[in-house]
């Protein structure tokens, strides 16, 4: 197990809990990225932090007609915007500090599925990734040091 992988921080079981989160979500995105690209990154990048803590996800809604609609992460995902530089120092810090951490490389706008991108990363030493996306999940004043230096999306 690598320390990315470690057991994630966990978010209080309580259905109402609002904030204050004990806890932050960031998806730092590479400057520059088009708009279909920052959110097909911020997609992909959420959606591996919510696979990776299933507490994450509140209950499911449904509408006045009993219509009913999928559970949402239930606490804001801050998305924020840095040069590569600061995407790749973040990734590191995330990594040194055992946070959950999900990576989105320029590569994977070429590839066609899951196999393909998890080829594609692995392929590459992880200080050498081509970073345009990092996702990571731990305790607010941790992940606020990992993603120092970035700036919120405009």
């Amino acid at each position: 197990m690598t320390t990315a992988q470690t057991a994630p921080v966990t978010t209080p079981d309580a259905d109402e809990a609002g904030p204050p989160w004990p806890t932050k979500i960031v998806v730092l995105l590479r400057e520059g990225l088009l708009p279909w690209q920052e959110l097909n990154v911020t997609a992909f990048l959420a959606g591996a932090v919510a696979a990776a803590i299933p507490e994450l996800i509140g209950r499911p809604y449904e509408d006045a007609d009993g219509t009913g609609y999928l559970a949402m992460i239930r606490q804001p995902v801050l998305v924020m915007t840095g040069l590569a530089q600061v995407l790749a120092q973040a990734r590191e810090r995330s990594v040194q500090r055992g946070l959950p951490t999900s990576v989105f490389t320029a590569d994977l706008f070429a590839t066609g599925g899951d196999a393909e991108n998890r080829a594609a990363v692995r392929a590459v030493r992880g200080a050498d990734l081509d970073l345009v996306g990092v996702a990571l999940h731990g305790p607010k004043n941790v992940v606020d040091k990992v993603v120092k230096g970035a700036r919120m999306h405009p």
